[in-house]
């Protein structure tokens, strides 16, 4: 063992710099500074180098993080990004927005020991932001080019993360896209205090360096049919995500933002875009009561988002207490830094337009457990009361598209939830040659899984076109 290492006992946890509540909510840059690179390798050798890495088990990408976090307390940071790099094809960004506290940090062992998780994610943010500023980031140079095409719907973390491991073995790829940039809800859904946009649009520039075409502005079903996207490639990979907002069911709901509305225009603005929804007001928190309704990482980037937006105050109701929300428990810190007041045990019945906006809820406990194990909450007989708020936003999660429907695919096989049906390993769907990876196929979850089903996806996809070119060479002789 490296004498760099198991310092857990005397070296306490420590974060890199977090800006201040009254600094920060007035802007949207990244709310931490950067580590710098002793403060890194002190950290990273709290490591207590586990037989069994619990961390790297809880990763849904199954990083390899004892060993950078060991090479990096060596002062070996170039090594150290490699290796990390060589199971994520966007480190920096998980490094930013994953929930480590519900995934490796969580399960550290030195957490459960109560000694504080290595800062896992604020290493691996350091040594990726490093290896970008000192050039270590390979260009993607393929061994040889490959002949077979392959189309990709969707360029955010999961097509983009198929598309350079695609890209990277040779073959020819072009990635399709309904927005006029390429990220996805990297771009579009994900406020700039948890990842500035040039962190994303580097990595965009290292795929189109890299030989991936991109066709922006393309919404399949529309300005493409699916029938002649697949006649185009020799394989198609569904990376769509999830866009559709679930109901608030709520009387006079039509009076309700829909929270990926309200984000999309306030990434817009941050990109300098000309928001017509946002310069009327109707988009834009600014001198408003804002009530958001929802416990998950969407409610908490609306509500930190309403605070930047200079929102005369901001309201989160949820309907279960903090124990068992959702979202990232760190969010919900930072928000009440930030001066948003959380509503727990509460629920909408009804919204308010007009002169007496506002939500009419209804106070909740909780209940019995369902099937998930989860209690479930019930409503208080005769605890009406009413919230004032003049702009109201839903954040209750995002079902599937009907793409059956919009694409007119009626054979491309669909689970009971809407998502895309695929073979557990393989992930190709019902229809051959077609692949689907990400929300689109488990549901709104997190980056991280989407990264790592987009890269599962383009090794079956490698494999079958590898089988098939092979099946191609014995029937020619």
């Amino acid at each position: 063992m490296s004498e760099n290492m198991q310092k857990f006992v005397s070296v306490s946890q420590d974060w890199p710099e977090k800006r201040p509540a009254s600094a920060r909510g007035a802007d949207f840059h990244e709310i931490h500074r950067e580590f710098i690179a002793e403060k890194a390798a002190v950290q990273a050798s709290r490591c207590a180098q586990c037989g069994v890495p619990f961390c790297q088990t809880h990763c849904p990408l199954q990083n390899n993080i004892p060993d950078w976090l060991k090479l990096t307390a060596e002062g070996r940071l170039q090594e150290a990004y490699e290796v990390s790099a060589s199971t994520n094809s966007m480190p920096e960004i998980c490094g930013r927005i994953c929930p480590q506290d519900r995934l490796c940090e969580g399960a550290c062992v030195i957490e459960q020991s109560t000694h504080g998780a290595v800062t896992i994610g604020a290493v691996e943010k350091y040594l990726t932001d490093t290896a970008w500023r000192e050039g270590w980031v390979a260009p993607i140079k393929p061994r040889r080019e490959r002949s077979e095409t392959i189309g990709i719907i969707g360029a955010g973390p999961a097509g983009l993360a198929a598309a350079e491991r695609l890209r990277l073995r040779g073959y020819q790829v072009t990635v399709y896209d309904r927005h006029d940039r390429i990220g996805g809800l990297l771009i579009y859904g994900i406020p700039n205090f948890k990842l500035e946009k040039d962190v994303v649009e580097r990595r965009a520039q290292r795929l189109v360096e890299g030989g991936v075409k991109f066709e922006l502005n393309c919404n399949v079903g529309d300005t493409i049919s699916f029938a002649d996207l697949r006649a185009r490639h020799d394989a198609v990979l569904i990376a769509t995500g999830v866009y559709k907002a679930k109901a608030l069911n709520a009387p006079d709901d039509r009076a309700v933002v829909k929270a990926l509305d309200y984000l999309i225009a306030a990434n817009r603005v941050g990109l300098g875009d000309e928001v017509a929804a946002y310069a009327s007001g109707e988009l834009n928190a600014a001198n408003k009561r804002v009530v958001v309704i929802g416990g998950g990482d969407t409610a908490m980037d609306c509500v930190r988002t309403a605070v930047r937006q200079g929102a005369k105050s901001v309201t989160c109701l949820y309907r279960r207490d903090r124990v068992n929300m959702p979202g990232s428990l760190r969010e919900v810190a930072h928000a009440e830094e930030e001066g948003v007041v959380f509503d727990w045990l509460a629920a909408p019945k009804a919204v308010r337009s007009g002169k007496n906006a506002g939500v009419r809820a209804v106070r909740m406990r909780l209940g019995a457990p369902d099937a998930s194990g989860r209690r479930m909450p019930e409503p208080v007989p005769g605890s009406d009361y009413s919230l004032p708020g003049d702009l109201i936003i839903a954040a209750l999660g995002f079902d599937p598209e009907d793409v059956q429907a919009q694409w007119r695919t009626y054979d491309l096989a669909t689970t009971s939830w809407g998502t895309l049906k695929v073979d557990a390993l393989s992930y190709a769907t019902s229809m051959p040659g077609v692949y689907a990876a990400g929300d689109i196929v488990r549901g709104a979850s997190l980056v991280v899984w989407a990264i790592r089903e987009g890269r599962d996806a383009a090794d079956a996809m490698h494999t079958h076109l590898q089988a098939r070119a092979a099946s191609a060479r014995v029937a020619a002789e």
